[in-house]
């Protein structure tokens, strides 16, 4: 077997290993590298060679998720609806909330790494739909910070979701108060 295939088999194996920890446990810090290595069956030190981290190899976990999500035929048919961009990045970020929050085991495990690390080149799905909204009104640098913000706050405050419950009363857990607040934000980034 070539060197590069071999790296790969590794490299599934650890992706394969670190989801189904993820999924078993109840809380994302249980699955520690060592555990994630013996599932596996390899050395510890595949994870930092094949991935450079931890939070690398779980967030590359999440990612298969990610991409199920995405091809989900209700995320399809927001995008495709006939309603105004502004209508659709509430529905698109109400989806993505509930993605995450249904997920927190990961979120929790990987928002740190994303926040810090994610390519900004790449993930940027919101970032269409600010344009339509503004119509050439605001140059692309200014839709590409609004469409940043919009995504890494509502990680953010999801990922603090009981601090923020703490702090300002705001359940994010409940639908409808996780409505008001993606609306609420949106509405403040794009305007009334």
């Amino acid at each position: 077997m070539k060197k590069d295939e071999k790296l790969a088999m590794t490299k599934e194996k650890l992706i394969n290993a670190a989801a189904e920890l993820m999924q078993s446990c109840t809380d994302g810090s249980e699955v520690t590298s060592r555990a994630v290595a013996d599932k596996a069956g390899v050395r510890l030190s595949m994870i930092n060679y094949c991935f450079g981290s931890k939070e690398a190899l779980l967030f590359e976990a999440f990612s298969r998720n990610e991409k199920a999500y995405r091809e989900n035929p209700q995320i399809q048919s927001i995008i495709s609806s006939e309603e105004s961009p502004k209508e659709k990045l509430k529905k698109l970020h109400l989806a993505a909330a509930d993605f995450l929050i249904n997920g927190y085991k990961f979120t929790r495990a990987i928002t740190g790494y994303v926040l810090l690390h994610r390519d900004l080149s790449k993930e940027q799905a919101s970032l269409p739909f600010v344009m339509a909204h503004f119509g050439g009104n605001k140059t692309e640098q200014e839709c590409k910070l609004i469409a940043y913000e919009l995504s890494s706050m509502m990680q953010l405050a999801i990922y603090r979701l009981d601090d923020i419950k703490e702090y300002t009363g705001l359940d994010l857990r409940d639908r409808e108060q996780l409505k008001d607040f993606i609306d609420m934000r949106i509405n403040m980034l794009l305007g009334e």
